[in-house]
């Protein structure tokens, strides 16, 4: 709990991946994918729920293991490529009677295993401190989207950079920044009225890492994150020694 507020996380898990199959039980160093995001909630200072919505026998079973609470399988059509993350969303809150003043729901991708407790602790009080109706996990892009653009059937590249970019250092650019899909946090009331995850003048960003916000959807992000989780096991053993 926080402030007023009940906080249930909700980690949404197909059975189903084309790119990367069954990633989410797929082994990351020790552990299943998805046990990665249960485990940082379960040790939030303020989350009181941790539900996993799936369609998959085998991620239940796994899930509870981890201790989440599985309270059902995700109906079929929330199963398919289809089906949005507000539909997922939605369905939980009406199952978990969670459509109520004074809740907060949590939605964990299970594909970002590498966030941090501190962070998502400091996401809620960030939505405590701004009286928000929602608080979203952004990261700094990669390469300024300035540098980017469409091209033509032809390829060439004229127009591809527009003038005032020309001949300026990319620390000279403003910062800009993306959705990393770590970390969603709502008021389950206010989601409901707007029926979709929205972006309103009360809703704010709230900056991680690069590092932390790595999205698992193809082998090389998996390997990514692999790398990643174990130089920290590492460095964590270095300073118990």
């Amino acid at each position: 709990m926080i402030g007023q507020y009940r906080v249930t996380a909700l980690i949404p898990a197909r059975g189903g991946s084309k790119r990367l199959p069954r990633k989410n039980v797929k082994l990351l160093v020790d552990k299943p994918l998805i046990a990665w995001s249960i485990e940082v909630a379960k040790a939030s200072k303020y989350i009181d729920r941790v539900v996993v919505s799936t369609d998959d026998e085998e991620i239940k079973q796994v899930s509870e293991q981890y201790g989440a609470e599985v309270p059902f399988l995700r109906p079929e059509h929330l199963s398919n490529d289809h089906a949005s993350s507000f539909d997922v969303i939605k369905h939980a809150i009406s199952f978990l009677q969670l459509n109520q003043p004074n809740e907060l729901i949590v939605l964990l991708q299970p594909t970002s295993p590498l966030r941090l407790v501190s962070e998502l602790d400091t996401a809620l009080e960030c939505f405590i401190a701004k009286n928000a109706q929602g608080v979203v996990s952004i990261s700094e892009t990669e390469h300024s989207p300035m540098w980017s653009n469409t091209l033509p059937e032809n390829s060439c590249m004229s127009d591809f950079i527009r003038p005032e970019v020309q001949g300026k250092r990319s620390q000279d650019l403003p910062k800009f920044f993306r959705l990393n899909g770590s970390i969603y946090i709502y008021e389950t009331l206010s989601l409901l009225e707007q029926s979709k995850i929205f972006f309103n003048e009360n809703v704010y960003g709230f900056e991680t890492s690069l590092e932390t916000a790595v999205d698992i959807d193809t082998a090389l992000d998996f390997l990514v994150a692999e790398t990643i989780l174990k130089h920290r096991l590492l460095e964590g053993n270095k300073r118990n020694q």
